[in-house]
This record gives C-alpha cells, structure tokens and sequence, in this order.
C-alpha cells in the first residue's frame, strides 16, 4: 500500500488527481518487429541465413561442387516483470476524486517505460546467438561512430554523425525502400538538430526535414522518437541508436500492459488492487542493421 495516497487526502480547494509528467507508455514499441506466444526457458525468433555468390564456369562439363550457406539463429530469454499498487478503502474514504482509475494509467505508463527499457537493452546489450544460444556477441565496435565526427572533439547529434550512420546502413545494403529507419533521441539531441543549419534552412529542403511542435519528426528518411531512457558509456557520452525496424525484435511470452483491478479480501479495509505483469525479451536481429551515434550533452 502506498504510503504517499496521504499526501492527496482532500482539500476543500481541490478535487482532482493530475499525473505528474513523465512518459505515458512506450515509444519504441512501434518501432521494432514483435512476436508473441514464446515458450519455454529461450526461443529463437529468426534463423539467420547468409549471402553466397555465383562462381564463374571456366570449363565445360566441369563437376559440382556445393556451397556452403552461412546461418545463424538468434535467441531470446524471457524476463519477468510486474506492477502492483494498492488503493486503499480507507484513504479512498478521505479522497474527493477515486484515484483508482489514475493509478491504473500511471501502472500501465510504467509498464509501457519498462518495454522500452527492454528493446534499448537487446539493441546494446549482449546478444546470445548460436544453434543452442551459447555463443556471446557484444555490440559490434564496426558499428559505432566517432563522438567527434563533424567536429574538433566530442560533439552532440550533428548531420555529419547521420550521414556517416546512414552511410553505413546503405554499404551494408539496407533496404531502405521497404524498411524504415528509426533514431530515438533526448531532448538535447533534439535541440542539436534544431540548430544545425542544414535541418532549419529551406534551401535544404531535399533532406526532408519535419519538424512538429518545436520537434524533429523526420529527416534524411530517418524517422526521430523522443526518449530520454537512452543509456550513457563509459565517457558519459549518450548512446543514441539508428537501426532498421527488421534489426530489433521484442519477444512477448506473455502478459500485457493493461491493467488488472481487483478487491483484496485477504486485507483489512478490503483495499483495490492495481496488477500489471509482462514476461517479454528483446534482441538485435542483425549488427549491421544499427549504428551506435555516441554524442556528448555538455
């Protein structure tokens, strides 16, 4: 039971709960594949077939000799998570407004934060890969970026830093026509953007710059989601990552993120319970489908 509902107990002047500001549900969600119905202790959520070339014939009724097709197969975990708040009959006695419905929402914002913090942990964490998922593989280092690119030292989100992570996805022959890209960013590479000159001046109008309400929605096909759940490294610059939808997978065995209200019969004043539970799992699909964009924020 939470202690703080005291701290809303009715005021002859006041009659509303307001949610204080944060960020109501997930961002990324929409961003990555997903799949739901895993079982077991892991699961692989793709097997990862290779590229091979075609040899050329140097003579005629030469034999045939086979190939080798490279493929892997990528796994995930699942992870359990849950939500519980208490409402309180007696506290609910000294309240104008029923803060049930308000918890409810505030219960199901956290859940949504928490599945963004999952598919920003499989985008860098470690991903396990392998026929029976033993084999170990970090973020690759051929995917990040220099924090000084575009500058003379560590700089913030810059053109340059995207044209290099676009670069990279094109080399690796992305399909960009069929595959969209997304780029999560603070609010202060949000700003970053907003001063660069090739972003705000018309004459740059070829990049497709979309801004909406003071923020950057979409340019050089790249398409921005607001977080500022992003993890820093060891430099304390920020790790901002551009990827593929295809390139990341959220894995759901099971719960969702709607919220369970039900009385407590067990407990004294027979109080409402506010449950949420999720068991979910997220992964990189393939490296060089994501760019790490280290950026600093001083």
């Amino acid at each position: 039971m939470s202690d703080n509902l005291t701290g809303l107990y009715a005021q002859t002047y006041k009659g509303n709960i307001q949610l204080l500001l944060q960020q109501r549900g997930s961002r990324l969600r929409g961003s990555v594949t997903e799949d739901s119905g895993y079982v077991g202790n892991q699961a692989s959520p793709v097997d990862q077939i290779g590229s091979v070339e075609a040899d050329p014939v140097t003579g005629r009724l030469q034999p045939i000799q086979g190939k080798e097709l490279p493929n892997d197969r990528r796994w995930v975990f699942p992870n359990d998570f849950d939500l519980p708040l208490f409402v309180d009959t007696f506290d609910k006695l000294r309240l104008l407004e029923d803060p049930t419905s308000s918890y409810s929402v505030a219960a199901t914002n956290g859940m949504g934060r928490k599945i963004d913090d999952i598919i920003i942990g499989g985008i860098f964490g470690t991903n396990k890969t392998g026929q029976n998922g033993a084999t170990s593989v970090a973020f690759p280092a051929a995917q990040q970026i220099s924090a000084s690119l575009g500058a003379s030292a560590a700089t913030g989100l810059n053109v340059a830093k995207l044209k290099k992570a676009m670069e990279l996805l094109l080399a690796a022959e992305a399909d960009l026509d069929n595959d969209p890209v997304y780029l999560p960013i603070s609010a202060k590479q949000n700003t970053d953007l907003m001063n660069e000159i090739q972003v705000i001046n018309g004459d740059y109008s070829a990049l497709g710059a979309t801004v909406r309400e003071g923020r950057l929605m979409s340019f050089m096909g790249i398409n921005f989601l607001h977080s500022e759940r992003l993890p820093v490294n060891g430099s304390g610059y920020r790790r901002l990552p551009l990827y593929l939808k295809s390139g990341v997978h959220l894995a759901i065995w099971g719960g969702a993120t709607t919220a369970d209200i039900s009385q407590r019969k067990d407990l004294k004043g027979l109080p409402y319970q506010i449950y949420l539970w999720m068991t979910m799992d997220a992964t990189r699909l393939e490296e060089k489908k994501i760019v790490e964009i280290p950026c600093a924020e001083a």
